[in-house]
């Protein structure tokens, strides 16, 4: 019988319980017949889907909070993490200010 691994931590090591199925190394519980939730996908201005490690730029002036610097049009940044159920979804090292939380509808990959 072949169980698919775990969608956790993607260990073969899986087994049934009753209608569940278990991971034993990181604990994950699951139920095999439900479908699988699409995973958060955050699209640029273009609605292009972006992943982490993409190059962007800005397509359009930011200010950025707490301070007076802004952020001119077409200033490059690296997507360094994607964050799922926030206001600014993108964590970005930007050029010439450094890491900061970016809105991924701000932003066109590059």
């Amino acid at each position: 019988m072949s169980l698919p691994p775990c969608p956790n931590c993607q260990s073969e090591y899986v087994y049934p319980d009753q209608n569940q199925l278990v991971c034993p190394e990181c604990a994950h519980e699951w139920n095999p017949n439900e479908v699988a939730e699409a995973a958060f996908v955050a699209k640029d201005a273009n609605g292009t889907a972006l992943e982490e490690g993409d190059k962007v730029t800005l397509a359009k002036d930011l200010k950025v909070k707490g301070s007076s610097l802004v952020l001119k049009i077409g200033t490059k940044a690296v997507v360094r993490r994607i964050i799922e159920g926030k206001d600014h979804e993108l964590d970005c090292k930007v050029d010439g200010a450094g890491e900061m939380m970016v809105t991924a509808k701000f932003v066109k990959k590059a």
